[in-house]
């Protein structure tokens, strides 16, 4: 169990304390829903809209390093126990929507924006969108330094 000390102490390689890394990584997970609906829409439409698309929010790297930022600071501001409740729902709701899609569902994908995350990959299925946010934990969890 962290403790508050724990969750104020600034983070490895980032400019969050803990807390706020905490949340960045609890809304890792949060962003896949999005994504969902992304992948849904996209991987019917033509590639080169898709494409397009990506490039586009690849142009809006820069405001988009700012809201991801700040966004994370101000939702560190979140109670432990409300983000360990927001996280169980969100996990909850991925399990569901993972056991309802098809493999067709799951083979689907579209373009990304790769300059927005080192997981993102050009190309992306909707079953690499279910990975992403375990392998976006795995990687800022390195970067926690609780109980230092």
């Amino acid at each position: 169990m962290a403790t508050a000390d724990d969750l104020r102490r600034p983070s490895r390689g980032t400019r969050w304390t803990n807390r706020q890394l905490l949340f960045h990584m609890l809304f890792g997970y949060q962003v896949v829903r999005a994504l969902q609906v992304l992948v849904r829409v996209f991987g019917r439409l033509p590639d080169p809209l898709s494409r397009g698309f990506a490039r586009a929010l690849d142009a809006g790297t820069v405001p988009f390093d700012v809201v991801n930022y700040l966004g994370s600071c101000g939702g560190g501001m979140l109670a432990p126990r409300w983000m360990a409740w927001w996280f169980d729902r969100i996990i909850a709701s991925l399990h569901r929507s993972l056991d309802r899609a098809s493999d067709a569902d799951l083979g689907r994908g579209m373009h990304y924006p790769v300059r927005w995350d080192p997981f993102f990959a050009p190309y992306m299925t909707l079953a690499d969108v279910y990975r992403y946010p375990a392998r976006h934990f795995a990687f800022h969890q390195r970067q926690l330094t609780l109980g230092a």
